[in-house]
């Protein structure tokens, strides 16, 4: 069986963590603890939010789901990992080539007509 190498880890600091008192149904309970959590990416921005249950250690389980399943997160980490494999790189060199200037039709608008211009 092959092993897994870790490519990357994301560390707490790039997260930002909040606590609020998460209200609705429970009553009590959640009007006096601070059980809602909010986990915010600050690389990606994605969100992560859970008040759904009366325990802040649940809903923190829940608020991570929910930010790693966030689009922009997975968009982030995409681009991360190809970073990482060396892809990324590939990709620009790529890209680069076919937006030269021989691959490239530019026009502009003149007197009602599109005009090509070299």
């Amino acid at each position: 069986m092959k092993k897994r190498e870790l490519l990357f880890s994301i560390p707490r600091k790039d997260f930002r963590l909040e606590f609020f008192r998460s209200g609705g149904k429970g009553g009590q309970h959640q009007n006096k603890t601070e059980s809602g959590v909010r986990i915010v990416h600050l690389e990606s921005g994605a969100v992560g939010e859970s008040r759904d249950e009366r325990s802040q250690h649940a809903n923190r389980k829940k608020a991570i789901q929910r930010l790693v399943e966030h689009p922009n997160f997975k968009k982030w980490l995409k681009v991360k990992a190809a970073e990482k494999l060396g892809i990324l790189a590939d990709v620009e060199k790529e890209v680069e080539r076919e937006m030269s200037e021989e691959n490239l039709v530019v026009e502009v608008r003149e007197n009602g007509r599109w005009v090509r211009t070299k």
